[in-house]
């Protein structure tokens, strides 16, 4: 990474951990933010599946047994996120709720972030059946490294004088450390494809992608105040109990 990408990365880096992080914090954006993130843990694991079978079908047993796992990992990390909305007597609406939701409110449709990552690709390019696999691999090396330091983050941020979020805290933590390993086995699946300065080339082409697509993001927020459309409803409140928390 060059010296400018390097330090326009810190910033839109800990721009976006700033924001995650006050969103996480804030109990009256919390709620939402949980939702956002288990949609996107749990929207993976179909993808994920997927993939695992066409790697399988391809041949390729060593990538499809480490597909399956990520896919797994993510539907736990839905469970994670899920039982933190339990916790707040809430969850997430239902798809018809959120397809309503989203029919009243046409200007918050597309994610600025994921238009501008993926800038020049047909969402049907990006279908588990057509992605390319560099593509594939390269974008989600990138998401999942920098994923687990958003959540390593987002754990600490979190207050840590009662037992609700100190339980969240520990299962981020635990996201985390899955998301790190997901990016050391996407890294070497991209090594046994191509000579490493081809890696180097390609993870660089999807670290620029990436801080161009956070400068969107953080712009966008900038631009609305960070409002963004309600994915939450009221849910059964539960007890504390240390020992349910998914981990």
């Amino acid at each position: 990474m060059d010296l400018i990408t390097s330090i326009l990365n810190t910033i839109g880096s800990g721009a976006t951990a700033y924001i995650l992080a006050n969103r996480l914090r804030d109990p009256q954006t919390r709620p939402n933010t949980l939702a956002g993130f288990q949609m996107a843990e749990s929207g993976a694991v179909p993808f994920l599946s997927k993939l695992a079978d066409r790697a399988r079908a391809e041949g390729d047993t060593w990538l499809a047994e480490k597909l399956t796992i990520h896919a797994a990992d993510e539907e736990r990390h839905g469970q994670i996120f899920a039982h933190g909305l339990k916790q707040l007597g809430k969850q997430v609406k239902t798809a018809d709720e959120l397809k309503q939701a989203a029919k009243s409110d046409q200007s918050k449709n597309s994610s600025p972030f994921f238009s501008k990552f993926y800038r020049d690709y047909e969402p049907a390019d990006l279908k588990p059946e057509k992605i390319d696999w560099l593509v594939f691999m390269a974008s989600t090396y990138i998401l999942e490294l920098d994923a687990s330091k958003d959540f390593a983050l987002m754990a600490t941020a979190l207050p840590h004088d009662e037992q609700k979020s100190r339980n969240l805290s520990q299962s981020i933590l635990s996201v985390a450390q899955d998301e790190t390993r997901h990016a050391a086995y996407l890294y070497e699946a991209m090594q046994r494809r191509l000579p490493q300065a081809e890696v180097d080339a390609l993870v660089a082409e999807w670290r620029k992608r990436k801080i161009d697509a956070m400068f969107a993001m953080v712009t966008d927020t900038l631009q609305t105040g960070g409002s963004s459309r309600s994915l939450v409803k009221d849910g059964a409140p539960t007890e504390v109990n240390p020992q349910t928390a998914p981990q």
